[in-house]
């Protein structure tokens, strides 16, 4: 049995208990669940209370807020003085019954962060005070056009302009900046009581006529109030031009663009892309439409002929789609065969013989551009590449890392959009595009300017003769906007002079004002981006004070709950409120009251006592003003037997009891819920007041029933379960022995009684297939809203075969029958023939009504629409009515006929009343419930001051600041936050990202800690202040310094074995000094199997980064550990092994544990353990060979060896499996684009793992790997990115490898060092170049003179025809043999080669063998090539070498 509770009162800010505690939590040893919440704010309403139905019932607004300050933990609750004194120490225990009713409710109250909600939602009772609209007051705009105004010009134009005032103001209108007279124009028309505009073009006329730039002005004799400038433009869709399109030829690979040019319309159109028979065009990463329309190939392949292309543009006023002339594509390739299998080929493109090549930009041109953006706007970046393979792209900012919570991919990587942008977000993006062949990146610099915003919006000027005040209009902006003060309408400098009023830039003071000063101040603050727009009206009033609530409210309010009194009042001045109870007694103010400033009293917890009538008295120096509200207190609804959780067999009877006791004054109601759902009481339930019977009790039964007793006021719920076991009994009649099936289906369904709210519904049973029909299912189904859909309408008893059914008014009903046995549904039968009922006024209104800012100035209201069974009628609609709560000003009304409207115009974040009523043709339904809603938050105006540092260790601080007054938060307080960087390290030369992190302190509290920082570090810190619509301004820049921490491990630790005596060691400095190196610290055994020898340690300087092992002993192997140190001690430790031998075993079972330093699962460095020496290890200490030199290698393997812990003792230690679960050697071998993963563990079969990676942008991803494997490649990576890496249990992630670090390589980079690259080299070829070039021209000079010339070191001697060629290594050139003709050019061979280059050197090798390396290198050796009667001959010629022949030369 769970038990649940949730209670509310009239007035009451929460409802909200906490559950008893749960019989199987205390058993356990577990906590508490946590409560069940119930709307706080919602149901805070004066006068008689309207209960909250329930968590699922609350407004969104509500629901966010709570779930925002269940977050809130460590705040002080206001009753735990009181629980304190009432609670004594007692044990939990099963079955347990609290004896005392003012502990037990004391028990249910709100937990603390219940109270912190409350607290957000008494933020909104310091509103600005307004003028009632019976006394007089300047104009205010409150509806208006938006500045960028598009009209459809197939509709009449509508402007609109309303205002309120007392006297009610009039209107007119400027267009262009000029009067515009409306009665000339017969077209034009202004609405009655309104200042909005009608041009009516059924009579003809052109739109176009009419754009401009109009602007409203609402005039009473006390002043003038202005609307923004409204920009009017009609849409416009114009034609495409007509233009006949060649086809496009290309080449198989190369890229493409296809144009689209769209004619310009407004606004503009959306692009997408079709085949000429209306097919979609495919997209992926090779083939993507760009941000401007046009479509792009990366490469062209063969099958893209397959269709042509066509570019569409829809318009969305007009709704109208464009088509461009489609472009055809002719694919030039050297396989004109287009093999599907290809497209899937690992290789396609060498597949089908196309050339690879290195990316190129085809948008943007360059390596460099720049983009402007607004503050505010969306940022979109945009890099398309051609190559051959498809390029990939990937986005980096320099110098940080992209804004996660703003930043999202588009068009396949092609484009980067960052939402909401702020200045922040400036600075140099740039996109790389690679693939195997290599990568080119472009820069995009981004601007960020700003059209102006508020930073403090000029707000009405309510003054008693004589009082002082000011107007504050102040905005920010880029570049920074200027001020212009205006007074009704006209700018301030042309006003008549006013001795009270003095301008100082942003602020007009008035000192002394009296009647006369009454007027309309507009403030308007403009850059180049844009312009705001504010009216703010001074009004001079001598209004004595006066309640602005009906008098005598009745209160309820449940017992030991917080409620608030409302007293609403009006005066000027201003006048002073005080709360005074039963008409007597001093002001109530402090200890469990407290007044805000609208007049609202609030009382922390209600007491018997504190029941009775409260007087609140309104005073200033024109009299005084007084109301009553009378506060009853009821006690609390409570379960106080409950029901139990119970297992019973079927067919028995159960009864679950449910015994409430309440207060007597209030309406009791009892229901059950099944499984959260209302539960259906059929013929086999009994419901009583205290208990529920279910009479043969089958599996279908089973499941979770909950006790609901609530009453207007309150509720409370009791949770059991019941669980139905199978009856094993063996059948005992042949009926029962029969296979069973679900029953057919009901048939000839009859309609009779037809009424105007009733039908009789008859229908004859299908067969029941051996198992007995329980339950019929009638479902209806009608035309108008939902056509198509059925619904369940009601249930009835197998044995019935006709019933009434209850009827909606105006509903064309259709219905059919199902029938339900223990085997399951029958399929539904044919449907009856329809009745339509007759309409009638709604009997019920929308559920679900919210209001919610989406902006600072406006409220949206929504619900739920009505169906078809509520609708009641035709043309169902909405009136939608809203007033403000505090001022009870008159309603606001307007009719919808859809889920939403929005309120314009309001003020920051303060509370409605929101009334939502259902009406259509025959009448309105019932009167609606109030709901309050809430404008939307405008940033913090202010920041956390006196922020204090104090340094906790290397790597986390401890903040304290001053919290913010309620009334600068504009909105529900979320939490503090701390933006803080590092700004460098205290290690000189060492670069370090700046990027900006940030740490979160929920909830209004004064202090917090941020951790995770780097050690030997400067940082620079700032707080703001967080509500629902964003950050506040920053506040004082404050700089800390962070110690000296312990380094990370070396990197990079590399054992090579070039031969069996020595070993090599090589490692490079830390990632992450953390301090000053003092040194390296190394520790090495050598082991052979499970034999030891003794641990050597050995310590480095900081610049040593080499080191040499002479080995003793051929056969073992050696283990060696290696970490870095700063004074504060040694850090993080990587361990290796050497070589194993070819001939050595791979062990099987899992690896020894051995000193010096052994990683465990956990990450944790186990102890140092000393082995005694083994005989079979010779105990001669290995000479070591010591080097200071620093090493740069490329590792294309990360291994670490990680072994859990165990203890050695003796001389032997057998190689088994550690004692707990455990994982390690978790290797990776890298490439470019994809890892190996490798591993090792101790689970036992069917053990599933997961490996987890993360990238240096912070992109967490993980890796499932069934049981049956122990390795997985990962294939999603980048070139050149560091990567760290985990393998952890899925069933249980705490046991987990430790932390692997790895790079990949580049896309263009060899595993091993490229010779090409290197200096040396490249110097030697162009020197062998060089000789060549002059080897060639002195033979082609001897050749032209016939003869021997040797190439070999023989000078001065004169060759005879009897020298050998195969000895002396000359060239034999014949004038005789194979003479060349005239005008052709004869090569070294002595063959005839036509209009071929001269100098290929092909014809230098044997079979054209000769060629080029990628470096450029010539490959292969220069050699004689004989003529036909040399080749068929058993002669051979050596092969002479170039560098052989420039030798011969010298």
């Amino acid at each position: 049995m769970r038990r649940l509770a949730a209670r509310g009162a009239a007035g009451d800010v929460g409802e909200v208990a906490a559950p008893a505690a749960d019989s199987t939590d205390c058993a356990q040893g577990r906590s508490p669940r946590p409560p069940r919440l119930i709307d706080l704010c919602a149901i805070w309403d004066p006068g008689v209370f309207l209960p909250a139905a329930g968590w699922k019932r609350a407004s969104g607004t509500a629901r966010r807020r709570l779930n925002e300050a269940e977050a809130v933990s460590g705040l002080s609750s206001v009753r735990e003085a009181q629980v304190e004194r009432l609670e004594a120490a007692r044990p939990c225990r099963p079955g347990s019954r609290e004896r005392d009713p003012v502990l037990r409710m004391a028990r249910q109250q709100p937990p603390p962060w219940v109270h912190t909600a409350i607290l957000l939602c008494l933020l909104n009772l310091t509103g600005a005070i307004e003028i009632p609209m019976d006394l007089s007051q300047p104009p205010t705009i409150t509806k208006q056009s938006v500045k960028d105004h598009i009209v459809d010009p197939r509709d009449n134009i509508l402007i609109e302009c309303e205002a309120k005032g007392n006297p009610a103001p009039s209107f007119h209108w400027t267009r262009n900046s000029r009067f515009f007279n409306i009665a000339k124009d017969p077209r034009v028309s202004m609405r009655r009581r309104s200042g909005t505009l009608v041009i009516d073009f059924r009579s003809g006329g052109r739109p176009e006529e009419y754009e401009g730039e109009y602007q409203c002005f609402a005039r009473n004799k006390f002043g003038t109030a202005l609307s923004n400038r409204i920009r009017l433009q009609v849409s416009k869709s114009p034609l495409w031009p007509k233009e006949n399109l060649d086809p496009v030829v290309v080449q198989e690979g190369a890229p493409l663009m296809l144009q689209c040019n769209p004619p310009p319309g407004l606004p503009s159109p959306v692009i997408f892309w079709m085949s000429s028979s209306m097919e979609p065009i495919t997209q992926d990463k090779r083939v993507s439409q760009g941000h401007n329309g046009d479509l792009y190939f990366s490469n062209v392949m063969l099958q893209d002929m397959q269709t042509d292309y066509s570019c569409n543009a829809r318009f969305h006023f007009t709704h109208t789609i464009q088509q461009k002339n489609a472009f055809t594509l002719k694919v030039l390739t050297n396989n004109p065969y287009n093999d599907s299998s290809l497209r899937n080929h690992p290789d396609m493109y060498s597949a089908r013989g196309v050339a690879e090549r290195t990316p190129s930009f085809m948008y943007p041109q360059g390596t460099a551009s720049s983009q402007m953006v607004l503050r505010g706007m969306d940022l979109l970046l945009e890099c398309i590449a051609s190559g051959v393979p498809t390029p990939d792209i990937a986005w980096y900012k320099k110098g940080g890392d992209l804004p996660s919570d703003k930043a999202k991919f588009e068009n396949f990587n092609k484009a980067l959009r960052i939402t909401n942008v702020s200045e922040e977000d400036s600075g140099e993006y740039f996109c790389l595009a690679s693939n195997k062949m290599g990568s080119i990146r472009h820069t995009i610099s981004v601007r960020v300017k700003a059209a102006p915003y508020w930073l403090d919006e000029p707000k009405n000027l309510i003054l008693a003769p004589g009082e002082d005040g000011r107007l504050v209009c102040r905005a920010n902006g880029n570049p920074k906007p200027t001020v212009q003060w205006m007074v009704n309408g006209e700018p301030l400098q042309s006003a008549p002079p006013n001795p009270n009023r003095e301008v100082a830039g942003d602020t007009i003071i008035f000192r002394d004002t009296q009647i006369s000063s009454r007027a309309v101040y507009q403030c308007n603050t403009s850059n180049e981006h844009g312009y705001l727009l504010a009216n703010a009206f001074v009004s001079v009033l001598d209004v004595p004070p006066r309640m602005l609530s009906p008098r005598n409210q009745l209160i309820r309010v449940i017992l030991y709950n917080r409620t608030r009194l409302d007293c609403p009042f009006f005066g000027s001045p201003i006048p002073t409120l005080r709360w005074f109870k039963n008409g007597q007694g001093s002001n109530l103010d402090g200890g469990n009251y407290h007044v805000y400033e609208n007049g609202s009293l609030e009382i922390k917890m209600i007491r018997k006592e504190d029941q009775g009538i409260y007087t609140c008295v309104a005073t200033n120096i024109l009299g005084k003003a007084e109301n009553q509200v009378r506060l009853e207190v009821k006690d609390p609804t409570r379960i106080y037997r409950m029901p139990e959780d119970q297992v019973v067999k079927r067919g028995t009877t159960v009864q679950l009891e449910c015994r409430v006791k309440h207060d007597p004054s209030l309406k009791l109601a009892v229901s059950w819920l099944k499984d959260d759902e209302p539960l259906y009481i059929g013929n086999r339930m009994k419901k009583e007041d205290d208990s529920l019977t279910i009479f043969g009790v089958a599996e279908r039964d089973q499941g979770s029933y909950t006790c609901v007793a609530s009453t207007e006021l309150d509720q409370d719920l009791a949770k059991a379960s019941l669980t139905v076991l199978a009856d094993q009994a063996t059948p005992t009649n042949r009926l029962a022995a029969l296979p069973k099936g679900r029953p057919d289906r009901p048939r000839d369904l009859e309609l009779t009684d037809l009424a105007e709210r009733s039908v009789r519904l008859t229908w004859i049973p299908g067969d029941d297939n051996n198992s007995p029909i329980t339950d019929y299912v009638v479902q209806f189904e009608e035309d108008q809203f939902q056509p198509g859909v059925w619904h369940d309408h009601s249930k009835f008893p197998g044995s019935v075969n006709s019933a009434v059914l209850r009827l909606s008014p105006y509903v064309n009903y259709q219905f059919r029958v199902i029938a339900i046995n223990e085997v399951g549904s029958s399929h539904p039968s044919l449907p009856s023939e329809r009745y339509r009922t007759s309409g009638a006024p709604p009997e019920s209104n929308p559920a679900d009504v919210k209001g919610e800012g989406t902006r600072k100035n406006n409220m949206e209201i929504t619900w739920t629409p009505m169906n078809a069974t509520s609708a009641f009628g035709p043309n169902l609609r909405y009136i939608v009515k809203w007033r403000r709560r505090e001022t009870r000003e008159t309603w606001n009304n307007v009719t919808v006929w859809g889920s939403r409207y929005v309120v314009g115009q309001t003020p920051v974040y303060v509370p409605y009343e929101i009334r939502v009523q259902a009406e259509n043709d025959f009448g309105k339904g019932p009167e609606p419930d109030t709901v309050i809603g809430y404008s939307g938050e405008d940033y913090p105006r202010a920041a956390p001051t006196d922020v204090k540092i104090r340094v906790l260790n290397s790597t986390a601080i401890s903040l304290q600041w001053n919290r913010v007054y309620p009334d600068t938060v504009q909105g529900q307080l979320r939490e503090y936050r701390a933006y803080y960087w590092r700004e460098s390290s205290l290690l000189k030369n060492l670069w370090v990202s700046q990027k900006r992190q940030q740490a979160s302190f929920p909830g209004d509290r004064p202090r917090g800690v941020v951790s995770r920082l780097f050690p030997y570090s400067n940082y620079k810190l700032e707080m703001v202040v967080v509500n629902g619509r964003g950050d506040g301004p920053r506040g004082e820049t404050k700089e800390f310094t962070t110690p000296e921490g312990v380094p990370s491990a070396p990197r990079r630790f590399r054992v090579r074995q070039p031969n069996l005596e020595t070993i090599n060691l090589e490692w490079d400095h830390p990632e992450h000094p953390n301090g000053i190196l003092i040194g390296y610290t190394l520790k090495y055994v050598a082991f052979n199997g499970t034999k030891l020898g003794k641990q050597i340690v050995e310590n480095f300087s900081p610049n040593q980064t080499k080191f040499t092992v002479q080995r003793a002993d051929p056969v073992s192997r050696y283990r060696f550990t290696l970490s870095a140190r700063t004074q504060v001690g040694s850090g993080e430790a990587v361990t290796e092994e050497s070589p194993a031998p070819p001939n050595e075993a791979t062990p099987t079972a899992a690896p020894p544990t051995s000193p010096p330093t052994t990683v465990g699962a956990t990450g944790a460095p186990a102890a140092t353990t000393e082995a005694t020496t083994v005989p079979t290890i010779p105990s001669v200490s290995p000479t070591t060979v010591a080097t200071t030199t620093v090493a740069t290698t490329t590792t294309t393997a990360a291994t670490t060896t990680e072994r859990p812990p165990t203890t050695t003792s003796g001389t032997k230690m057998p190689e088994s499996a550690p004692d707990r679960q455990s994982i390690w050697n978790v290797t990776v071998l890298p490439n470019s684009k994809w890892a190996n993963i490798t591993w090792k563990h101790n689970f036992g079969p069917g053990t599933d793992f997961v490996v987890e990676y993360t990238d240096s942008n912070h992109t967490r991803k993980t890796v499932p790997v069934k049981a049956q494997a122990q390795s997985v490649q990962l294939t999603d990576l980048y070139p050149g990115m560091t990567y760290t890496l985990r393998v952890y249990s899925r069933d249980n992630e705490g046991i987990s490898s430790t932390i692997i670090t790895f790079m990949t390589s580049t896309a263009y980079t060899n595993n091993q060092a490229d010779i090409a690259t290197q200096g040396w080299f490249i110097g030697l070829m162009c020197a062998i170049a060089l000789l060549v070039l002059i080897l060639l021209i002195v033979c082609f000079i001897k050749r032209s003179r016939g003869g021997k010339y040797p190439v070999r070191e023989k000078k001065d001697v004169p060759l005879g025809p009897e020298d050998p060629k195969e000895e002396d290594g000359s060239f034999d050139y014949s004038d005789e043999d194979n003479k060349p003709l005239q005008g052709s050019q004869t090569s070294l061979d002595g063959t005839i080669k036509q209009q071929e280059s001269d100098d290929s050197l092909v014809d230098y090798g044997e079979g054209g063998e000769g060629q080029f390396n990628e470096d450029g290198s010539f490959i292969g050796q220069y050699t004689v090539k004989k003529d036909k009667e040399e080749t068929e001959g058993n002669e051979s010629s050596e092969a002479t070498s170039p560098v052989n022949a420039i030798y011969s030369l010298a």
